[in-house]
């Protein structure tokens, strides 16, 4: 299963964007989206799971979960907008935990979990590259990449 990582559009969604996300089977939005609209061209590419980040509001942003849960496959995955919201009791429990806010791209293992920060690909702001991931799920192994939205 291939699956797009993305966070911080910011109400912008590059056509880079979706031209990287081509293909993949699922989508996950770290939050601060920006624009309902976003999720909806999304949607487009493959199913959608969101989280609403600190500039969401309004109508279709209001109502994001603080956080998801779930399975991709048979693994195991969480998601929140700020690193500091993961629920204590994560790491031990998933195999993937996605997040976003600080615009850095970051990949982290503890254990047998990744910590996955994809960065961001919509306005650009404190002069860090645009990125997002493509993470690839096999039966329960993870295999990340970040990838640059400009060359």
């Amino acid at each position: 299963m291939r699956v797009g990582i993305l966070s911080d559009t910011h109400g912008l969604l590059r056509p880079q964007v979706l031209a990287l996300l081509a293909g993949c089977e699922r989508l996950l939005h770290a939050g601060d989206v920006g624009d309902a609209a976003i999720l909806d061209a999304l949607r487009r590419v493959a199913p959608v799971e969101a989280v609403r980040g600190n500039v969401d509001q309004g109508p279709g942003l209001d109502r994001l979960p603080h956080t998801v849960s779930g399975q991709l496959g048979e693994l195991p995955f969480g998601m929140v907008h700020r690193r500091e919201e993961v629920p204590p009791d994560w790491p031990r429990r998933l195999r993937l935990i996605v997040c976003g806010h600080s615009h850095r791209p970051e990949l982290e293992w503890d254990g047998r979990c990744l910590l996955l920060n994809p960065g961001a690909c919509g306005q650009r702001r404190f002069q860090l590259p645009l990125t997002l991931a493509i993470v690839t799920v096999d039966g329960d192994r993870i295999t990340p990449e970040i990838r640059a939205v400009e060359p």
